[in-house]
């Protein structure tokens, strides 16, 4: 019988050693703890999906308006926390905006408008760098990215002449334009429209190129006869091609993709370029110095270098070719005539001293037609 009693209180010893050496199950509710192999370390845990954007995006947009409302959808859509409030404005008028509000900055990112806007920009400290992930797709770095990031290119287009085919038919023995210095021709005189450089990248384009193309005097000689043929000058570069397309002048200098939106529309107008060269743009984005709202910025400027993205201009009347590996052009032969070697550097460092040279000896910025 001791026998017997001595075993079971071997066998109970034993069960209470065992029960001992098992972890206490977690409370209700809490997370039970990870387990170990023998002291080496467990795979990292899958990481966690990105953030959804949530908040305002204020965007200082500068192409047309159409393509401007199209892009806040599209970006609305892919990101459906966000809204995007969009000022369009004119790349003259933006880089003024951006020079006013530097102190206390409205915008968040700039969209769209020639490259010399934003060279002089960064020069001036308005833009804030960011190394995009998409910058790599960008086809030709040295012409479209900016070496500190402060500037991406987004598209590219030729400057054309846009002419209208009725007054051709009304003047018989005219032809549209096809050099520069056919519209110094009589007939052409008071019939020529084109914005004014300090509000307009499209003109400030054209203007630099004949500073190129001709040396810097005989340029401004030539840009003091240019500007004795004009009927006015317009306050946006597009401008010219929709006045011209209703049939209020002549000839209009635009770049080339606007004239084409225009002939989409059935306007009875034709494109020619001059034969002896023609500038371009390099539209560019760069991130405002100062963004309230910095994430959402690069997380448009990320998706603006997406090739699907720069696919979407057509749908929107905008018909620039894409800067991106991947992206196809919709009009490729904009592309595919007499381009000069266009300085952008030259043309973005001189900016503010041409424009006002322009304003002060040539013709002023009052009563631009709109």
């Amino acid at each position: 019988m001791r026998k017997n009693t001595t075993m079971w209180f071997i066998v109970l010893a034993l069960c209470s050693l065992i029960l001992a050496a098992c972890p206490a199950p977690p409370p209700p509710g809490s997370a039970a703890p990870a387990a170990s192999s023998g002291g080496e370390s467990q795979a990292a845990a899958a990481p966690a999906a990105p953030a959804e954007l949530s908040g305002d995006l204020n965007l200082l947009c500068t192409p047309q308006v159409q393509w401007c409302e199209g892009m806040k959808a599209e970006f609305e859509r892919a990101n459906p926390g966000v809204t995007v409030n969009f000022v369009r404005m004119s790349s003259g008028e933006s880089l003024t905006r951006l020079r006013n509000e530097k102190d206390n900055p409205q915008f968040d990112i700039w969209w769209g408008g020639p490259i010399d806007s934003f060279i002089a920009a960064k020069q001036e400290g308005l833009l804030e760098p960011y190394a995009s992930k998409n910058a790599a797709l960008i086809k030709d770095k040295d012409l479209m990215l900016d070496p500190d990031n402060a500037w991406a290119g987004i598209y590219v287009g030729s400057l054309g002449f846009v002419t209208n085919k009725n007054w051709l038919t009304e003047h018989p023995g005219t032809a549209a334009p096809t050099s520069w210095d056919d519209l110094l021709k009589p007939e052409f005189t008071g019939q020529v429209l084109v914005a004014h450089p300090s509000s307009s990248g499209t003109s400030y384009t054209a203007m630099c190129t004949i500073l190129q193309m001709r040396g810097e005097e005989a340029g401004w000689e030539f840009l003091k006869a240019y500007a004795g043929q004009m009927l006015q000058f317009t306050k946006s570069g597009s401008a010219p091609a929709k006045f011209v397309g209703q049939g209020e002048a002549a000839v209009g200098i635009v770049f080339s993709h606007d004239i084409v939106a225009e002939m989409e529309k059935g306007s009875p107008v034709e494109l020619t370029f001059p034969a002896e060269g023609t500038g371009y743009e390099i539209g560019g984005m760069g991130i405002v110095k100062g963004a309230k709202n910095l994430a959402i910025a690069q997380a448009w400027f990320d998706w603006a270098l997406d090739p699907a993205t720069q696919e979407l201009g057509p749908k929107y009347e905008a018909f620039q070719a894409p800067s991106v590996e991947g992206a196809a052009a919709s009009r490729p032969e904009l592309l595919e005539v007499n381009l000069i070697d266009y300085d952008f550097d030259y043309c973005g460092t001189n900016k503010k001293a041409f424009i006002d040279r322009f304003t002060n000896e040539i013709a002023n910025a009052d009563a631009l037609k709109e």
